[in-house]
């Protein structure tokens, strides 16, 4: 796990390298013939990933974005109105009969289908109008990593070319060598505090929310710590109860608009009893940490979020291992899931 995570830079830069051409052509034509809405497809860390695409498209286009339930297909036999839609499906492996049925009947009722998906080989592809490869190269740890990652970078690219968005698209040309940054930092102060613990929260907002979400994930999967991704904004409506003297919360405050209302939620927090870990380049949010996890650098307010995954996962390989575990054998789980 650790290694793969530590090739995910130079994956990155692949593959924003050979999709560039194919990404400006599927800008281009999605100017000239915009979709209605757009739904995505996905399963594990790519539904995470597609979470992260629906900040973008709807936080930079403006267009609904929304997640689709694969059993209305596939359980349910319902089929959806998508004519002229956009469907994106997300798969490391390109494997799963749900996510292969949906791109199907999608691209067969009108939708225009996308596939980021690591094996272009797959079914997944394969049923696809449009396949963008992650380029992340065998991934052999159960626990994705550089596919996650890839797959965000990917979905960045598209919106960057969509939009036009010239600094976007420079800050993207910037985000492998601060993912290789975000490896270096020293995140071992916030081991002690996740030891022992059984549970705890991930919390932020925006594409931090999303990228709470996979963090989460891999405390489950390889730290046998139960997780729960929640919004700065929905936590206070119900689940702050679960706060209590040194309760851990894992928090993602990068330089962004929620950033005023997230430093307010963290004092909040803080005169409840639970115990920060706060992932930030931003001073004043490390200050009311009780254990501050800091980032080297900013980049850009999209991408900063990408950087604390990148930062996060050598730091959940070493908390596994500090607990007992391996974290390249999680029990009960291996690398390809089949649903349907």
């Amino acid at each position: 796990m650790v290694e793969e995570a530590r090739q995910a830079p130079a994956a990155v830069e692949r593959a924003l390298r050979e999709n560039r051409s194919e990404v400006e052509l599927l800008g281009t034509f999605l100017r000239r013939h915009p979709p209605p809405f757009a739904l995505t497809v996905a399963r594990g860390s790519s539904d995470h990933a597609a979470l992260f695409g629906k900040y973008l498209i709807e936080g930079r286009l403006g267009l609904v974005c929304s997640s689709v339930l694969p059993s209305v297909y596939t359980v349910y036999g319902q089929r959806l109105s998508v004519l002229g839609a956009l469907l994106i499906a997300l798969s490391q492996s390109g494997q799963s009969p749900d996510l292969v049925e949906v791109t199907r009947q999608a691209r067969r009722d009108g939708a225009l289908t996308l596939a980021l998906v690591n094996q272009v080989d797959s079914p997944l592809a394969r049923a696809a109008e449009v396949v963008l490869p992650l380029w992340a190269g065998p991934e052999k740890a159960v626990a994705a990593t550089k596919s996650y990652l890839t797959a965000l970078a990917t979905l960045v690219q598209v919106v960057a070319a969509w939009t036009e968005d010239r600094e976007l698209k420079e800050a993207l040309e910037r985000l492998p060598e601060a993912m290789h940054s975000a490896l270096e930092v020293d995140w071992q102060v916030g081991l002690e505090p996740l030891l022992s613990a059984e549970n705890g929260l991930l919390v932020g907002r925006g594409y931090a929310f999303a990228v709470a979400h996979e963090l989460a994930l891999k405390l489950k999967e390889t730290c046998a710590f139960h997780a729960e991704a929640l919004s700065g904004a929905e936590l206070l409506h119900g689940p702050v109860a679960l706060v209590e003297p040194d309760f851990p919360l894992l928090v993602l405050v990068p330089k962004d608009r929620p950033l005023p209302g997230m430093l307010e939620l963290l004092e909040a927090l803080r005169a409840k009893g639970g115990h920060l870990l706060v992932v930030s380049t931003e001073a004043e949010a490390l200050a009311l940490a009780h254990t501050p996890l800091p980032l080297p650098t900013r980049l850009h307010p999209v991408l900063d979020s990408v950087l604390a995954a990148q930062a996060f996962y050598p730091f959940a390989a070493q908390l596994a291992v500090a607990r007992g575990l391996d974290p390249d054998a999680p029990r009960h789980l291996t690398k390809v899931t089949h649903t349907r």
